[in-house]
């Protein structure tokens, strides 16, 4: 199973504290050329907020370096798996014997439909509630910002948080629903901070940590993170190619631009009562599930087939 994974190479808990503390080192570090380009442009003041001092920036300049972070944050996961833990990536990735790219291709499609599906809906459905923000130029170089580092950007969130730490929790625990649970706790946790809590209100934390509780079950149900892996580029990228807003923490050269004023934040709660049941309903019926009790519940074995290089 996928837990397991991490059994098969070094796991001791210095070596899960040692490794955070690295992959944390490689974010600071990624935010250096960030800092460094908001110093420059005299944008580095205490007093403004997050979003003033890049809005401060290019959009599409900010937008890279935000994402570069994530790049040199994902690049710090794999070398404390492969020097730290002496792991392989695939089985970080999955508990397959090589990652299923169908799945993440599967998983990316359906988020893609749905997503797509409901802004065109929304637009038709409320113009005034839109601008068109089409702007060439800009759009195309944002688009390849996007299509190359928005994937890595979640990619990062998905190893730390579905892989590295869901594996770390696990194997430390023996349990599978306490890293399910912690792991959605903190990746919800870490939206905190995001402008739209600021401008919705705390209930859409419901959100994103229901979010985090949806790629926790892909990840445990379908013994890898493929799914999830998918699932949440193709969350982030049609958002951020389709529509931004003002109070977004994405603010891109899109398509589309939603002038209206937010809700209270409860129309974002209801589609994971709805929706995340149906597609976890739909991937189960797809990848034939079964023994969701021992996968979501179950203890963590110890795995007698080790596989720790000498």
């Amino acid at each position: 199973m996928f837990i397991e994974q991490a059994l098969k190479n070094y796991h001791e808990f210095w070596r899960y504290l040692i490794g955070l503390m690295l992959i944390i080192l490689a974010v600071v570090i990624g935010q250096v050329p960030l800092t460094i380009a908001l110093f420059l442009n005299g944008s580095l003041d205490p007093n403004m907020d997050q979003m003033e001092m890049l809005n401060s920036l290019d959009s599409n300049y900010s937008f890279f370096l935000m994402l570069l972070t994530f790049a040199v944050g994902l690049i710090g996961i794999f070398f404390v798996a492969k020097n730290i833990h002496y792991q392989s990536i695939r089985s970080l990735t999955t508990a397959r014997d090589k990652v299923d790219w169908s799945r993440i291709g599967f998983g990316f499609g359906i988020i893609a439909l749905i997503s797509v599906s409901t802004v065109l809906i929304d637009y038709f459905s409320n113009p005034q509630d839109y601008v068109v923000n089409f702007e060439p130029t800009k759009f195309y170089i944002m688009l390849v910002i996007a299509v190359i580092f928005v994937p890595i950007q979640t990619s990062f969130e998905e190893y730390l948080f579905r892989g590295y730490l869901m594996q770390g929790f696990g194997v430390l625990s023996k349990t599978r629903w306490l890293p399910l649970i912690i792991t959605s706790v903190i990746f919800g946790g870490l939206h905190f901070f995001n402008p739209e809590v600021t401008k919705l209100g705390n209930i859409i934390m419901i959100y994103y940590i229901g979010t985090g509780f949806l790629l926790g079950i892909m990840t445990l149900m379908d013994d890898g993170m493929e799914l999830a892996l998918g699932f949440h580029a193709g969350n982030n990228l049609i958002t951020a190619v389709l529509v931004t807003a003002d109070w977004t923490a994405f603010q891109t050269n899109s398509l589309l631009k939603d002038i209206s004023e937010p809700g209270t934040g409860w129309e974002n709660v209801y589609p994971i009562l709805i929706m995340y049941p149906i597609i976890l309903f739909i991937m189960a019926r797809k990848y034939k599930w079964t023994n969701w009790k021992d996968k979501l519940f179950g203890s963590v074995k110890e795995d007698t087939n080790l596989e720790i290089p000498r």
